[in-house]
């Protein structure tokens, strides 16, 4: 994987959690695939439902304590939450982030919401604050 699509690989993964929980991860570092990372994580420790509140919450902290709280994307955060589930329960002997990855390449595409998600409607405001379903095709 590359170290620009995920910038916490040096971390364990509990040593990664902690940080992005407590928000003393720099905001440089937290990418795309941080976001997979973190999300993986949650599913694997505490379910898919579990990892959305988690994640979402986390993500929202995240940005707020970064200034960046107009970043924060709810059906995103979640639709990606899904998506990763998704794959995960394909591959759920899976112990390690970069073979899952591996395995799943997709997910490091930012762009893969749009299979899903019209421009219109990803990009609105009520998907911004809260859940809204797919218009294009169901999530996997």
């Amino acid at each position: 994987m590359e170290p620009a699509r995920c910038g916490t690989l040096h971390l364990s993964d509990d040593e990664f959690l902690c940080a992005f929980e407590t928000c003393e991860l720099p905001n440089h570092t937290f990418h795309h695939g941080d976001h997979v990372r973190a999300a993986w994580l949650y599913i694997r420790r505490f379910g898919e439902a579990a990892a959305e509140s988690r994640l979402c919450d986390g993500i929202m902290r995240f940005a707020n304590h970064h200034g960046a709280t107009q970043k924060y994307h709810h059906t995103m955060s979640v639709a990606w939450v899904r998506l990763i589930a998704a794959a995960y329960r394909e591959t759920p002997e899976i112990q390690q982030f970069e073979d899952f990855i591996a395995a799943h390449p997709g997910l490091l595409e930012m762009r893969a919401l749009s299979k899903y998600y019209s421009a219109s409607r990803l990009g609105s405001a009520a998907a911004r604050a809260g859940w809204v379903e797919p218009d294009l095709r169901p999530l996997e």
